[in-house]
């Protein structure tokens, strides 16, 4: 995997002889040769729209499309009548959240979630309770970002309705327990979406194993573009689901006096879909198939290990997040220094990392902070890249200390 780097054309970019060493991968990755090439080849040679057209460039496009969807669900060992193609992780957090959410959710109906979800796995269900009556409530996380489980189960009751968690947190790394999750979720009746945005880059993930109702993901993590996501859903879940956007392609008949909605996954897909960044995500799916995910994770975990092994070296330094399951993202601060301090000193010697509360602000309060420095690794992430960001973190704990 070492010679994956070289497949990445966003990292030949050095500065005064520096190599760009990027560690931002869990805010989104760089794009694999592949996948640029894919989508300027149907830009150039196959572009069309979908579904609708007779001619042949649209109906090229309409297979190429629905081709990528299988490949996408093929990568999370589903089918393709089981991914709606989203916005992002986001967007679809926010399709479950009104669809499901809204006809489904009651007053004294509860929502259970984990103190350290990123926002798109808060506001979403806020937003959704101000309207249906029902209530968010977070299950707790003890001083290293373990779940607490005791806590879990005991806040678990006919009660909740739906169990949306992070699989992977972006700003510890912990990895919760979904398998675990899901069944005592759904031993009380409950539904169970997996937030997958920051765990299928890096781990292989069979949705039919977990048992899931949902699972989420963004294709840009997945070193694929930008603007488009899926949804997996179960088969009866979705087909319980009213439309949450109206337009062309999600109908089967129109009238002024009623209208009547095509079947999933199409009555969730209103208008033109990003069609050219479902060929890309498809395209990415298959180069990271081209590896293999089990490859993938165990080459991150010991690049993982070498990385907490350099951090601490360095006594200014201070993990965020020190569960007992984590993965690809470490989390800290130092001593005298302000996380956008230590960014730009890195970033000054061509190193890019991320600073600031990672879109988790109630898991800042949660250890007393109001941000953290991260490093987060990807598939073309090296022991060189470790070793120049742990000299330059060195320098700053001169600088500052």
């Amino acid at each position: 995997m070492t010679a994956l780097r070289g497949q990445f054309p966003g990292l030949d970019d050095s500065q005064k002889g520096r190599p760009y060493v990027y560690l931002d991968s869990a805010a989104t990755a760089q794009k694999h040769i592949s996948v640029i090439e894919r989508m300027d080849h149907f830009l150039r040679h196959e572009y069309g729209t979908v579904h609708r057209g007779l001619y042949r460039r649209s109906a090229i496009a309409t297979q190429l499309y629905e081709e990528a969807r299988n490949t996408v669900a093929a990568f999370f060992n589903a089918q393709g009548q089981n991914i709606v193609f989203t916005m992002g992780a986001t967007d679809a957090i926010n399709l479950v959240a009104w669809s499901w959410g809204r006809s489904h959710l009651r007053p004294g109906d509860r929502i259970l979630v984990s103190a350290m979800e990123h926002h798109a796995n808060i506001v979403p269900w806020q937003l959704i309770s101000e309207i249906t009556g029902a209530e968010l409530i977070a299950c707790p996380m003890d001083g290293q970002g373990n779940l607490d489980m005791e806590s879990f189960n005991r806040l678990l009751d006919e009660r909740v309705k739906m169990v949306s968690c992070i699989h992977i947190a972006n700003s510890l790394g912990t990895i919760n327990p979904v398998a675990e999750i899901t069944r005592a979720a759904h031993a009380v009746g409950a539904r169970v979406l997996i937030d997958a945005a920051q765990s299928a880059p890096h781990m292989p993930i069979d949705v039919i194993a977990l048992d899931c109702d949902f699972l989420v993901c963004s294709a840009h993590k997945l070193y694929g573009p930008t603007g488009i996501g899926c949804l997996y859903g179960k088969s009866d879940v979705l087909e319980s689901m009213p439309p949450w956007r109206g337009g062309g392609e999600m109908i089967e008949k129109v009238t002024f006096e009623k209208t009547t909605y095509a079947s999933p996954p199409g009555r969730f897909e209103a208008g033109t879909p990003p069609i050219v960044e479902a060929i890309g995500f498809a395209t990415a799916c298959d180069f990271l198939n081209s590896i293999g995910m089990e490859r993938i994770a165990k080459r991150e975990a010991e690049l993982y290990a070498q990385a907490e092994a350099m951090l601490s070296d360095i006594p200014s330094i201070t993990r965020i997040g020190t569960a007992k399951a984590r993965s690809t993202v470490l989390s800290f601060t130092m001593h005298g220094a302000h996380p956008a301090d230590i960014s730009q000193i890195l970033d000054a010697q061509n190193i890019a990392i991320r600073a600031g509360h990672h879109c988790a602000q109630p898991t800042m309060a949660h250890f007393g902070i109001p941000a953290t420095a991260r490093i987060s690794l990807g598939v073309y992430t090296s022991e060189e890249d470790l070793q120049l960001s742990t000299e330059a973190l060195r320098k700053a704990d001169n600088l500052f200390n």
